[in-house]
């Protein structure tokens, strides 16, 4: 059986429509000018009470003619030019990983409230200070894991919160696509944070919290080429009372890209992308099998951005949805990863 869902306007129950306005408008700056960023920004605009009227660029040109691309009125050769910018409020930063904590750090300096890419640091310890400052200065500042705010996945929470499917008690989910080789590019660039496990893993990784919180335990198996770079890693974490999850990230192989929760009455399920699925599928043990079947708004970032913007009207410094210690402890999870299979990048010696 399949079964049509109009998309929820948010992730939260009784919210407001993702695109009308809910109070004030917020003048927000871009910082990067990446082709996934203009399909971002594209969400981010179409919100009633977003106006987007800078974008920052290594170079004031690409910076122009990504604003004249996107009808934005302001272009800057700098993230520093732009954060001294007095009207802008609120900035959106997709640079490579590596970047995010220096950038960020800047923004909430300069009294900007941040919606930071994933991963929102390349460490910990990054993500800890960040999370400092922004409490500091009474700023918002969240990272932008864009799933964890879809209705699909907002639904996923309530089957499983509900008991229809039992207690959760296995999950297997995995990422992985070929990506050919280039050491310019910054997925297998070292020093820009490159690798399977921050570009990719944080999506598997949100349907484990989904269904158990954070793990006491971690073991981890991957390959790491001679750049100091993880191809592919294999992940398993553990929780109390037996239930583990198994993750996969891979970027020298295509993989299902799916995600399942296993449960002691039954089972649920994604179409791929994991990180952004249309279709749930599930499967009580006692009772027929359905799917339900979601329509996107945009390219589905627009639902992170209405957090952003409820948050912010609202004067809170942290999204109930993705607050700053789920942040922290998910890099934490990663560091710990990391040590395992012997990775390091230059961002680890700068925090000691």
């Amino acid at each position: 059986m399949e079964i049509n869902i109009q998309a929820p306007p948010t992730a939260h129950p009784g919210a407001p429509s993702p695109i009308k306005a809910t109070g004030r408008s917020l003048n927000w700056g871009i910082v990067s000018t990446g082709s996934i960023v203009g399909k971002v920004v594209a969400d981010l605009q179409s919100l009633e009470d977003a106006n987007v009227i800078a974008v920052s660029s290594r170079s004031e040109k690409r910076a122009r003619a990504f604003a004249d691309e996107h009808d934005i009125e302001w272009a800057y050769g700098s993230y520093e030019a732009m954060f001294a910018e007095p009207e802008i409020e609120a900035v959106y930063i997709g640079t490579p990983h590596a970047q995010h904590f220096e950038i960020a750090m800047a923004a909430l300096r300069a009294g900007k409230h941040v919606v930071c890419e994933k991963s929102l640091t390349i460490n910990a310890a990054e993500a800890r200070a960040l999370a400092l400052e922004a409490h500091e200065r009474d700023l918002f500042l969240m990272e932008a894991v864009w799933s964890r705010f879809t209705p699909v996945f907002a639904r996923a929470l309530d089957i499983l919160d509900s008991g229809e499917l039992g207690e959760p008690t296995w999950v297997q989910a995995d990422l992985g696509f070929t990506a050919e080789y280039d050491p310019q590019w910054r997925i297998w660039d070292r020093d820009a944070g490159g690798g399977a496990l921050l570009d990719l893993a944080v999506y598997p990784m949100t349907w484990a919290i989904a269904a158990f919180g954070f793990p006491t335990s971690v073991q981890a198996l991957g390959e790491v080429n001679d750049d100091g770079v993880d191809v592919q890693t294999a992940v398993t974490l553990g929780y109390p009372e037996g239930r583990h999850a198994q993750l996969m990230v891979s970027l020298n192989s295509t993989s299902t890209r799916e995600a399942r929760v296993a449960c002691t009455n039954g089972w649920l399920g994604t179409n791929a992308p994991l990180h952004n699925p249309t279709k749930l599928f599930i499967h009580p043990a006692d009772g027929p099998a359905r799917t339900e079947v979601f329509e996107a708004v945009g390219a589905n970032y627009t639902f992170e951005f209405r957090e952003a913007t409820r948050c912010i009207q609202q004067d809170l410094n942290e999204s109930p949805t993705m607050p700053w210690e789920h942040s922290v402890n998910t890099i934490a999870v990663f560091d710990g990863i990391r040590h395992q299979l012997g990775i390091r990048y230059p961002n680890d010696v700068l925090v000691g």
